[in-house]
Formats: C-alpha cells, structure tokens, sequence
C-alpha cells in the first residue's frame, strides 16, 4: 500500500511538472503590418476655419492637418483617421495629420491646411508635387 502511494504522489508531481514545464501557447495577434507604401501626387492646400473633416474632429488653417483622396479614404472606412503621414516636396519633410477626404483629390493627392502647406511652398504657388506614406498608428512626431 506504501509502495502504491509514493508511486501514485510520483506519477502525480511527474504530471504537475510537466504541465507547468510545457510551453503555453501564443495568442494568434489581430495586428497586421502594412507595407510601406511611397505615394506620389499633387499637394493644394484648403481652408478649413474650424469645420469638421469626415473624421468628426474641429480641424483649424494653423493644425498641420492632410486630407487624402475620397477614393483612398472611402476604400477603409475611414481607417486612416488620425494617422500621422510623412511628406517630402521641395526638399523639405514634414508630418500632417489626417483628418478628412478630399473629393476633387486623386488617389495619391494630398490636400493640406494652410501652416502644412506653407512649410513646402508659399500659398500662391497652390499645387505642388508631394511625395508621401503613411506612419504607422501610435507614430507621434
């Protein structure tokens, strides 16, 4: 009887230890990774004096603020609210915020606030050649 239960507390421990010894599984993530994409096409500027941009967010002339393409921004539902975006004209690089559609854009067209489009050229040159990707979201500048 002694002999059965030191084996039986053996063969118990044995499988104790191994459950906590064998390697727990990983959750499978939601998250994908997006090919980064270098976009080029036209950038204009509008004024938007505080309205409210297809994101639902107050947007002002001084915010660095983008609007991409109706067709880009429809395509996700959206999705690409308040993700930050990376922009090169001119030899200058800067980062706006997108936070509405553009109708009259292009696919690859970007239109910018004011202060952003400032930063790239003087307003009354209106339409530039803009070279762009998005960051990934929780990119801060």
């Amino acid at each position: 009887m002694q002999f059965f239960r030191a084996s039986s507390l053996i063969v118990l421990c044995s499988v104790a230890l191994g459950a906590l010894a064998a390697p727990s599984p990983v959750p499978a993530s939601n998250a994908t990774l997006d090919k980064r994409i270098t976009h080029v096409g036209r950038g204009t500027f509008f004024d938007p004096n505080g309205g409210i941009g297809a994101c639902g967010i107050p947007e002002q002339n001084t915010d660095s603020i983008v609007t991409i393409g109706s067709q880009r921004f429809n395509s996700n539902n959206g999705g690409n609210c308040n993700q930050w975006v990376q922009i090169s004209a001119n030899g200058v690089t800067a980062f706006g915020l997108t936070r509405d559609s553009c109708p009259g854009c292009g696919v690859d067209d970007l239109d910018l606030t004011p202060a952003l489009f400032q930063r790239f050229a003087p307003l009354d040159v209106g339409v530039i050649t803009v070279t762009w990707n998005f960051l990934p979201f929780g990119f801060e500048p």
